[in-house]
C-alpha cells in the first residue's frame, strides 16, 4: 500500500473513532435508569443562552464604528434576527434571515 493511502486510511479511522467516542460515550457515562446529575442539568439550561451571547461577541468584535459604514450592516442583521425572533420564535430562521440580510447589505448595499 502506499504511504500516503495509509496516511489518509488512519485519519479517516481516528474521525470514526472520535465520532463514535462522542455519540456514545453520554449514554454509557449517563444510563436511562440513573436520575441526570444537577450540574449536567444546569449547564443544559445555562450553555444555550452562554453560547448565543459568544457568539454575538465574536460576530460583533471587529466591527468599527469609526469608519464607514460604522457597522450598519452588522446592526441592521442583528436588528432583524432579533425582530424575526420576536415574531416567530424560531432560532433557524432568525439566524438565517439574518446571515442572507448580511449578506446581502455587504455585497450589494455597503460595497
Amino acid at each position: 500500500m502506499r504511504p500516503e493511502f495509509m496516511r489518509e486510511l488512519l485519519i479517516v479511522a481516528a474521525m470514526i473513532a472520535g465520532t463514535l467516542v462522542t455519540r456514545f460515550l453520554p449514554f454509557l457515562i449517563f444510563p436511562a435508569g440513573k436520575a441526570t446529575p444537577r450540574f449536567v442539568d444546569f449547564l443544559g439550561k445555562t450553555l444555550p443562552f452562554a453560547t448565543m451571547g459568544l457568539l454575538v461577541v465574536y460576530c460583533l468584535k471587529g466591527v468599527q464604528l469609526l469608519a464607514a459604514p460604522h457597522g450598519a450592516p452588522e446592526f441592521l442583521a442583528v436588528l432583524v434576527i432579533v425582530l424575526l425572533h420576536r415574531w416567530k420564535s424560531n432560532s433557524l430562521l432568525s439566524i438565517g434571515a439574518g446571515t442572507v440580510v448580511y449578506m446581502f447589505l455587504v455585497q450589494t448595499v455597503f460595497q
